[in-house]
């Protein structure tokens, strides 16, 4: 059986009206990050995407990536996003150990930053200073410090 004769023509017209007519947001979005500021020497970037402030205060990521940082540069793709808000955050593994090294006082001692380059005030930044709203492709920065 063909799909003409699963479907009468009223209805093959209200499923391609309903497809021009659906709203641009309800589609899947591409987020293009760019990461900048970091080491000279080539290192590890390693790249958090969280999806709500539960997870972000959980440190649970609804995706991860890495990449190489050449010349203090690295540029990730998360593709096919949900429309929704979303937060970042990233270092420069720049002793290849896998992980962000710290102080005795806790304070980074690798480069890192977040989404919207927010800040945090002796911790990270909470989820509403850092979140981006990805509704559309988009393409955003991250300056480490």
């Amino acid at each position: 059986m063909h799909l003409p004769a699963l479907l009468s023509r009223p209805a093959v017209r209200a499923l391609c009206t309903a497809v021009v007519l659906a709203p641009a947001g309800a589609f899947a979005a591409d987020l293009s990050l760019s990461v900048a500021d970091g080491p000279g020497a080539e290192s590890t970037l390693y790249v958090a995407l969280y999806s709500d402030a539960a997870s972000y205060a959980a440190g649970k990521a609804a995706a991860s990536q890495t990449a190489p940082m050449r010349d203090g540069k690295a540029r990730l793709l998360f593709a096919g996003l949900a429309p929704g808000r979303y937060a970042l955050r990233v270092f420069a593994d720049e002793n290849g150990n896998g992980k962000l090294d710290t102080n005795l006082m806790g304070m980074p001692t690798e480069r890192y930053g977040f989404s919207n380059d927010a800040k945090g005030n002796r911790a990270a930044p909470d989820f509403e200073a850092a979140a981006i709203a990805v509704d559309a492709d988009l393409q955003t920065v991250i300056h480490l410090r």
